[in-house]
């Protein structure tokens, strides 16, 4: 009965968006979330360009349009676009790695209350502990390579997922538990069927913050950790900085936003997904 209602519910939502005047609403929704960002984009170049005019720091502090000038530029080469591609394939195997290792723990410490009394604090810990700390360790052990890169993103973002999957468990009504129980569900089943899915919208703000936690620490790798023939976003910008290249330098840094943003908006779309399954929306 009550997945008849909810299958309801769906049918009333792609029924109010595909009536007639169902794609102009839409349109209206979606115009509504993208001006207020154009309009930032806006407001940052003007300023950007005001504080230009004025001469300050005017022979290293390029102008909007040099700088969007030496971007596209570099957008017309594939040295920007072999970069980014080291830099995402270095993400997506970091973010990943943490992922899982973060679910796994996450889940363990959860469900095993000794485990929680003995780690908890310390994922805690890990979570607060600055990235840049792990390089030198990570450089001694992995040497100056790709693991010791994903190695810190792991550490750095793993934590956030644990403790997010924790929260939410730790948020899951007990009446669900029991119902879960009486219904047969046990340990592994539970866990996938009923927890993880009562959990998911903590969760989900976890894997957010952990992404944030892995892009710092992979630019701040990227920086350090300078690995000869792989060229990357981290790399170009180092080189920048060598030649004070300030124009190139300033576009980089606008490739890395973009990506970050890009990212920000994917977690956008997944949590407003979840909200509308739940009826928060």
């Amino acid at each position: 009965m009550a997945s008849d209602t909810l299958a309801g519910l769906d049918a009333l939502d792609l029924a109010d968006q595909t009536a007639p005047g169902g794609a102009g609403r839409l349109a209206g929704r979606t115009w509504s979330a993208l001006w207020p960002k154009l309009a930032a984009v806006v407001l940052v170049l003007v300023i950007w360009e005001l504080i230009h005019l004025t001469g300050w720091k005017k022979f290293v502090f390029p102008g909007p349009g040099t700088t969007l000038s030496n971007l596209w530029e570099q957008a017309k080469t594939g040295l920007l676009w072999h970069a980014i591609g080291t830099t995402l394939e270095r993400a997506v195997l970091g973010f990943t790695l943490a992922l899982v290792i973060g679910t796994v723990v996450g889940a363990l410490v959860s469900r095993i209350r000794p485990l929680r009394a003995a780690v908890g604090s310390l994922i805690t810990g890990l979570q607060t502990m600055p990235s840049l700390a792990w390089f030198p360790f990570a450089i001694i052990l992995f040497g100056i390579t790709t693991p010791a890169i994903l190695f810190v993103i792991v550490l750095a973002a793993a934590p956030s997922i644990a403790n997010g999957l924790i929260a939410g468990v730790d948020y899951t009504p007990p009446l669900l538990l029991k119902a879960g129980t009486l219904m047969g569900l046990r340990r592994v089943s539970l866990q996938v069927h009923l927890i993880l899915p009562a959990s998911l919208p903590t969760y989900v703000s976890g894997l957010k913050q952990a992404w944030a936690f892995a892009w710092h620490a992979l630019m701040a790798g990227e920086l350090l950790v300078i690995i000869a023939n792989q060229p990357s976003l981290g790399v170009l910008l180092s080189t920048d900085q060598d030649q004070t290249d300030m124009p190139s330098a300033i576009a980089i840094m606008i490739v890395i936003l973009i990506i970050g943003i890009g990212v920000d908006a994917a977690f956008g779309v997944a949590n407003r997904a979840i909200r509308r399954r739940w009826g928060l929306s």
